[in-house]
């Protein structure tokens, strides 16, 4: 191995923390822009509508700390009873090329409240205990939810502590889905094509089983769709990667670029929020 460059190592950080710096800047305007609404040239603004309307709810129906919080934990009880049940019937379920059975129910509470909470505490092998469902709809779908949950609560914070003539900190529903929406779901899709740039794999083909090493006995590659998942999971600071090792594993962190990445994707959300000016 070769050594260390102690200069490169100090202008890498430099370029690093320059580069965080600025784009926290920029994404904090944009955060500042998404939350109150007032995002130039929205082209999903429509949709947005739409939604609101198919919920039952608007931007202008903004709630007490008690009532965003009722919501809060409502949506985030319906995913986690979601997400225990396609953890508990995997084994029954499609995209399970692998055939692997459904995890047990203390495994199922287990992994179910700590990907709910952001906690996403792994308590699994994700190549040879998941299926690529539960990895989908089940871990990445919660990757999503968690973080745009403990965006929301940021936000609700900073409206909390700079409002001075309302006891209202805005709509849990509005919030969530500008989280998704405009922030965390295209984010996210811009990561995942650069990390598959860069080698990562993205597919729900069955697992590969090739010769070992020097003629070694058989040998089983893992696939699956990594990179999307990747991709909210550094995004959304959340842990339980596609495999057990986690971006340790090549196929999750190919090269030293995509760990550079990485590392960028898990600090911008959060250097971003002191720098959203939200309107009092």
């Amino acid at each position: 191995m070769p050594a260390s460059n102690p200069v490169l190592d100090m202008v890498t950080f430099a370029v690093f923390l320059l580069l965080v710096t600025g784009a926290a800047i920029l994404a904090g305007r944009y955060l500042a822009a998404v939350f109150s609404g007032t995002l130039p040239g929205n082209p999903f603004a429509r949709f947005e509508k739409a939604l609101y309307r198919w919920i039952g709810t608007s931007p202008e129906q903004e709630e007490t700390w008690q009532g965003y919080a009722r919501d809060l934990l409502l949506f985030n009880a319906i995913g986690f009873c979601i997400l225990f049940l396609i953890l508990l019937f995997q084994g029954i379920l499609p995209l399970n090329p692998q055939q692997v059975p459904g995890f047990s129910i203390d495994n199922t509470l287990n992994i179910a409240l700590s990907f709910t909470t952001n906690t996403n505490w792994q308590v699994y092998s994700g190549e040879t205990s998941a299926s690529y469902l539960t990895q989908i709809l089940g871990l990445t779908v919660q990757n999503f939810l968690s973080a745009a949950t403990g965006l929301c609560v940021a936000i609700a914070v900073m409206r909390g502590l700079t409002r001075k003539m309302t006891d209202t900190i805005g709509n849990f529903w509005v919030d969530m889905t500008r989280a998704v929406l405009y922030v965390l779901l295209p984010l996210a899709c811009i990561a995942a094509i650069i990390l598959l740039s860069q080698g990562a794999i993205q597919n729900i083909d069955p697992y590969l089983t090739t010769s070992g090493y020097g003629g070694t006995g058989p040998q089983t590659l893992a696939m699956g769709p990594v990179a999307s998942q990747e991709a909210i999971k550094e995004l959304g600071t959340n842990g339980g990667g596609f495999f057990n090792a986690n971006s340790a594993h090549p196929y999750e962190n190919p090269t030293p670029f995509s760990n550079f990445f990485e590392v960028f994707l898990l600090l911008l959300i959060p250097a971003a929020l002191p720098f959203t000016a939200l309107p009092t």
